[in-house]
């Protein structure tokens, strides 16, 4: 689950890991405020796993919140714990260099093979 700036990045993976053969679930919350639960807990319920991908920090982010509905309405549907993926818990820098290493594109594949291994 993901939304704004690293949907692309996620459906680039998702792309990716389909070559390979695992088949993966994207899917694009398009705004959190109103949050589509539904929606959410469709691909759970479908999928058994979640993923939460965003650009916000780690701590008190959207993603946290997103969790925290998902393990209070479909806790025994997961066959594996919720995995997040999020900026570093920093300040945001301005360099590119830096800035790159801050946002979570890089870390998103390991995060989805470490939610499947599971």
């Amino acid at each position: 689950m993901t939304y704004g700036g690293t949907l692309e990045e996620c459906l680039r993976v998702a792309d990716d890991l389909a070559a390979g053969g695992i088949s993966i679930e994207v899917v694009d919350l398009r705004c959190v405020a109103p949050l589509d639960l539904e929606t959410v807990l469709a691909s759970v319920r479908r999928t058994h796993r979640a993923v939460i991908v965003h650009e916000d920090t780690l701590t008190g982010g959207v993603g946290a919140e997103v969790a925290a509905r998902v393990a209070d309405c479909a806790f025994w549907e997961l066959d594996a714990p919720v995995v997040r993926v999020a900026a570093l818990d920093a300040p945001v820098p301005f360099a590119r260099s830096l800035e790159d290493a801050y946002l979570p594109n890089g870390r998103i594949r390991e995060a989805v093979q470490r939610c499947l291994s599971t």
